[in-house]
């Protein structure tokens, strides 16, 4: 399959001009390779070291074409390309090595089997539907059931199990062995969402990149806000999207070893 062919396929499942105002989908950087074979990287955000790492691939005699990443490489107006800077180098070494840059953000969040629902899927829910519908049965997050409920505990337990966070942060709350049955989750930084997950009745909410206030805010309107970080929240969704490229019969696709959270804990 051919890098265009892999992309028209994406593009009829997850829309670009599905995305948000702000947001940047599609080609990144488009060196000429539409008509080669796709040899695909995977990865959460498009890095330096992604590309090192797919540079060190072509180079072992793996002909990686394309890196495909969830977070846009490039999200304002660029006012210069520079050498030192991270996306003049990124671009340099794309036209360089013939490595495309194709990311699908906003788009993603929203579709079947997409990032909520690969986080609804890691939680093991039921009856899932959107915490705010967009068009066709889309949307951002799910909202849906454990069933069985579970204690608060052993939520927070099955959450560190699969996604396995450096760091798990909830709502302060005077029990864990409460029962929780009905559960939001949206990857990423899900905070807006907040006054909608309200409304859905969910008692606990999985997201990221969640503000102090925010917690205090989701404890006075009794909603148990759980913050598993950015990355474990949507790291699950790319690995799927590689056993998803591998049913649909591309030559090479590999999840990339050097996606990076951005955040370090010290531990003592």
């Amino acid at each position: 399959m051919k890098v265009a062919d892999l992309i028209t396929w994406f593009e009829a499942w997850a829309n670009p001009s599905w995305q948000e105002s702000w947001d940047n989908c599609g080609w990144q950087v488009e060196p000429g390779v539409l008509d080669q074979p796709a040899y695909v990287l995977v990865c959460l955000t498009a890095t330096l070291s992604v590309m090192h790492e797919a540079i060190a691939l072509q180079h072992a005699g793996i002909p990686v074409s394309l890196i495909f990443a969830h977070h846009p490489l490039i999200f304002g107006p660029l006012q210069s390309l520079k050498k030192g800077d991270p996306i003049g180098d990124m671009a340099r070494l794309a036209f360089t090595h013939q490595i495309g840059i194709y990311t699908a953000h906003t788009n993603f969040d929203q579709v079947n089997h997409g990032t909520a629902d690969v986080l609804a899927e890691v939680l093991d829910l039921a009856q899932v539907a959107p915490i705010v519908p967009t068009q066709n049965g889309f949307g951002y997050g799910r909202v849906g059931l454990l069933e069985p409920a579970l204690s608060l505990q052993n939520l927070l337990a099955r959450i560190q199990t699969q996604l396995a966070p450096p760091e798990l942060i909830f709502s302060p709350t005077a029990d864990l062995h409460q029962s929780i049955q009905k559960v939001a989750v949206l990857g990423g930084s899900g905070a807006s969402y907040i006054s909608a997950v309200v409304k859905t009745g969910a008692q606990a909410y999985l997201t990221s990149d969640c503000k102090f206030h925010q917690f205090q805010e989701s404890r006075d309107r009794g909603l148990i806000l759980i913050d598993a970080g950015h990355y474990a929240t949507e790291r699950p969704a790319c690995a799927r999207l590689v056993e998803k490229l591998r049913v649909l019969g591309l030559e090479w696709v590999q999840l990339s070893s050097e996606d990076e959270d951005f955040r370090q804990f010290y531990h003592h």
